[in-house]
C-alpha cells in the first residue's frame, strides 16, 4: 500500500495506465468469451484465431492498437473486422480505471471482476437476447463468497466477524429483493402485455447484481438503468421514425444491458447518494 500511495504522489498517471492496459487485455479476452460462450465453444482452446481458421499471432493480437494497424481487416484474409472488438477493450479498460479511482484498492479489483461480468453479459444479450448462467448463476456465487470474505464491498469497515457476517447477509438480501423485484414486474408485465415481458435470464442477472451491490443497487439497476436506457434510446426510436415512419418502431429489446447499465453507474458513481437516499426512507418508515 505504501508503494501504490507513494506512485500515486510522484507519477499520478502511473497506476492508472497501468490499470486501464490490465483491462484492455481483460477486454480481449471478454471479446473471445462473448463470442464462444453462446456457441459453447471452450474459451481457452484453441487460441484466438481468424475466421478463416489461422492463428493469429500475438503481436497482432495487441489489445485496441493490432485493430487500428490492421486498419480493421484480418490480416491473413483480409476480412473485416467488427469495431465491437476495440470498442470492448477500451470500454473494459475505462471501467477498471474508474473502478480503480473511486475505490479502495481491494473494492476496486472486485469491481473490477464486476465490471467484466457485466460487459460479457451485456453483449452477448445484444447479440443473442439471452444471458448464459455463468455470468448470473455464476455471478451470484461469487457476489455472495466475495461480499463474505471482503465485506468492505458493502461499506463495512470495521474488523472481525462481524463484518463477514455483515458482509454475506447485504449481499444475500441484494440477491433476493434483486430477483423478487424483477419477478413481480416481468409477471405483471406478461399479465399486461399478454406476452413474456422479460426472460428469466434477466431475473438472474439481477440477482447477480444484487449479490455484488446489495439491495439498493439492486433497485437503482432496475429503474435507474431502465430510466437511463430510455433517454439513449428514445431519440433514436424518434430520429427513426422520422426518417422512416411507415417501418415499426422496436419490438423487442434486451433488459440486460439496461440492467448493467444502472449497476455500473451506481457501482462507480452514484453508491454514496443511492445509499444515503434509501437510508432516509428507511427511517421515515422506522420512526
Amino acid at each position: 500500500m505504501e508503494v501504490i500511495h507513494s506512485l500515486e504522489i510522484n507519477i499520478p498517471f502511473f497506476i492508472p495506465l497501468c490499470v486501464f492496459i490490465f483491462g484492455a487485455i481483460w477486454g480481449s479476452f471478454l471479446n473471445v468469451c462473448i463470442y464462444r460462450i453462446p456457441e459453447e465453444r471452450s474459451i481457452i482452446s484453441p487460441p484466438s484465431s481468424c475466421h478463416c481458421g489461422k492463428r493469429i499471432p500475438f503481436y497482432l493480437n495487441l489489445p485496441i492498437v493490432a485493430w487500428f494497424i490492421l486498419k480493421g481487416k484480418a490480416a491473413c484474409c483480409e476480412e473485416k473486422l467488427s469495431f465491437r472488438y476495440p470498442l470492448v477493450e477500451a470500454l473494459t479498460g475505462a471501467l477498471f480505471v474508474f473502478s480503480w479511482l473511486t475505490h479502495e484498492p481491494l473494492v476496486a479489483l472486485l469491481g473490477m471482476v464486476f465490471i467484466a461480468i457485466l460487459i460479457a453479459a451485456t453483449f452477448i444479450d445484444l447479440d443473442h437476447m439471452i444471458i448464459p448462467d455463468v455470468f448470473s448463476i455464476g455471478g451470484m456465487f461469487v457476489g455472495v463468497i466475495v461480499s463474505i470474505a471482503v465485506p468492505q464491498l458493502h461499506g463495512f469497515s470495521q474488523v472481525g466477524i462481524e463484518a463477514h457476517w455483515y458482509g454475506g447477509i447485504e449481499s444475500i438480501l441484494g440477491l433476493f429483493v434483486g430477483t423478487s423485484i424483477i419477478y413481480w414486474i416481468a409477471t405483471l408485465g406478461e399479465i399486461i402485455l399478454k406476452k413474456p415481458a422479460m426472460g428469466e435470464g434477466d431475473v438472474k442477472f439481477l440477482a447477480a447484481i444484487g449479490a455484488f451491490t446489495g439491495w439498493q443497487g439492486a433497485l437503482f439497476a432496475l429503474f435507474g438503468g431502465a430510466f437511463i436506457g430510455t433517454l439513449i434510446i428514445l431519440p433514436f426510436m424518434l430520429i427513426q421514425q422520422l426518417r422512416k415512419p411507415k417501418e415499426p418502431m422496436l419490438q423487442e429489446l434486451p433488459f440486460g444491458p439496461f440492467l448493467a447499465l444502472g449497476a455500473i453507474v451506481y457501482f462507480l458513481w452514484l453508491n454514496n447518494f443511492v445509499d444515503a437516499y434509501f437510508a432516509q426512507i428507511v427511517d421515515i418508515f422506522t420512526l
